[in-house]
């Protein structure tokens, strides 16, 4: 890659992106041929299909992407751009994950400029992980960048889901969405209880019922009825039905599936209406009765949509928290907050439910929301100290659980959950889970013990420990957030070792023991 001089990026399938866009253009023409001897009909939207295929085709055809001494360039059908060389700070790489079986993640690359301005490159694109040709255009085209340019970092960046530099935007919309829904739902709960209590306290019509509370219904009417048939639909279907005689006094009525099988044809049934709506089915083997909402309900969803609201809030907050950090580093996981939001949920939905209207109606409801929310506080105390980045030296010394202090007193075999990342001699596939220390030299293994069953001694004369840093997004998905990772050098080769921050630290003491060469490191374990 350092001898590369000029690389050039095209969208790959080019035929076949031509022969929709030729497809395309004859299915127009066609269509406006036709439109001129016969007027508009149903070919119209066809043609319109066929142009809207042909333009994203013919996008996607005519895009470049190239890169020279000079600098980047890239062109699409409406576009032509440059940028120097001494304008680009960095090249990235965005990941983004899909749930298809035949996509597992997509890749592009991210152009990074001096002005903190980012723009996402049309080319190129990868949809596999796998994918050598990607790999060696990105390799391309930051050792050019490398030779006639200054990058602001020595590594390949990758941007995820999980990584400080993937945005916060989506998060926020989605945020104050469900809270604008939340407080529609809390808006419409006196509403919902006034309709209930008016439900509740209704009497029968009588003939000293004033007219104006018999027009609008605010009074019981009973009437009779003769259900002439039923149709009972499946679940899938929207809705079954009732169908009364003639019509009287509706001809039909939307009920659930059971309620309709319920009924038979010739029940004489007598009808509750309240206002102008059918709120009671009565037969002698079946009653139907409408739903009512209740106010608990809606306060119950409003608390609900609120507490919903928290979880994209809290990816909101890591990202602000974690705005100085490299764009590619990850960020510790929102879970704490998710967990402190459904310890809420607990003493919160219930309190809405049972005291919709007024929740500090009594003393017992007070010492309830008072108690709760204590313990809310406390909980949002300790995810936002459980989500905190703390210095690597402050993390690794702070970590040492009881459980190993007790190992080490006993000197025996300690499993340490531990994986290289690449694969070695040692490391054969990667096959390795933990890695065993004490009772001889440190060996990796693919179980937590007991026994060296399978395990492969680690090559200590030939490590070197060059550094210690938190996980990026370029060492995948399968290390956790809170692990370490120790950059290693093997006879020449980079080799990485993931760990928790103390198990970490007890590793690289052990393998410093040995007859590796000198520890260089600036990190003090």
């Amino acid at each position: 890659m350092t001898d590369v001089r000029e690389v050039t990026c095209r969208p790959l399938q080019t035929r076949a992106l031509w022969f929709f866009v030729g497809l395309a253009a004859a299915g127009v023409s066609l269509v406006v041929v036709r439109m001129a001897y016969e007027g508009p009909d149903a070919w119209l939207g066809l043609g319109l299909l066929l142009s809207l295929v042909g333009i994203a085709s013919l996008r996607a055809v005519t895009v470049r992407v190239s890169a020279d001494a000079y600098g980047l360039h890239s062109r699409t059908l409406l576009r032509r751009r440059s940028v120097p060389w001494r304008d680009v700070a960095d090249l990235r790489v965005r990941l983004k994950y899909a749930n298809t079986p035949r996509v597992q993640e997509t890749r592009r690359v991210i152009l990074v400029l001096r002005d903190g301005r980012k723009r996402l490159l049309p080319l190129p694109h990868s949809w596999s992980p796998d994918d050598p040709d990607f790999d060696a255009k990105v390799g391309a085209l930051r050792a050019l960048h490398r030779r006639y340019g200054d990058p602001e970092s020595s590594h390949l960046p990758v941007v995820s889901y999980r990584t400080a530099g993937s945005g916060w935007a989506g998060s926020l919309a989605l945020c104050a969405l469900l809270l604008a829904c939340a407080g529609l739902a809390a808006w419409w709960v006196p509403s919902v209880g006034s309709d209930e209590r008016a439900w509740r306290s209704a009497t029968p019509c009588t003939s000293g019922t004033p007219v104006a509370e018999r027009e609008e219904g605010e009074c019981l009417t009973a009437l009779p009825a003769v259900i002439t048939r039923t149709d009972a639909n499946w679940p899938a279907k929207k809705s079954s039905w009732l169908y009364f005689a003639d019509r009287r006094p509706l001809e039909r009525l939307a009920v659930s599936r059971e309620d309709a099988e319920e009924f038979r044809p010739g029940d004489r049934v007598e009808l509750t209406i309240w206002r102008h709506e059918v709120m009671e089915v009565a037969g002698e083997r079946h009653v139907w009765r409408q739903h009512i909402p209740v106010a608990g309900d809606a306060a119950a969803v409003a608390a609900a949509l609120a507490l919903a609201a928290g979880h994209p809030g809290a990816r909101v907050l890591l990202r602000l928290r974690g705005r100085r950090r490299p764009d590619d580093e990850v960020l510790p996981s929102v879970l704490p907050f998710t967990a402190a939001l459904v310890g809420t949920a607990l003493w919160l939905l219930p309190l809405s439910y049972l005291n919709p209207t007024n929740p500090l109606a009594s003393p017992v409801t007070i010492t309830w929301a008072a108690a709760g929310s204590l313990a809310t506080l406390g909980l949002l105390t300790w995810a936002w100290r459980a989500t905190r980045i703390r210095p690597l030296g402050e993390a690794a010394a702070g970590e040492k659980s009881a459980e190993l202090e007790g190992q080490e007193e006993q000197r025996g075999e300690v499993f340490l959950a531990a994986r290289f990342l690449e694969h070695t001699d040692y490391n054969p596939y990667r096959f390795g889970t933990h890695i065993v220390l004490g009772g001889g030299p440190p060996a990796v293994t693919p179980h937590p013990g007991p026994g060296r069953f399978a395990a492969k001694p680690i090559p200590m004369d030939r490590l070197t420990v060059n550094g210690v840093r938190r996980v990026r997004g370029s060492d995948g998905d399968t290390v956790p957030r809170s692990w370490h990772i120790a950059e290693l050098d093997d006879a020449g080769k980079p080799v990485r070792l993931a760990a928790a921050p103390a198990d970490l630290t007890r590793i690289i003491r052990e393998l410093s023991r040995g007859e590796t060469p000198a520890y260089t490191a600036n990190h003090e374990f």
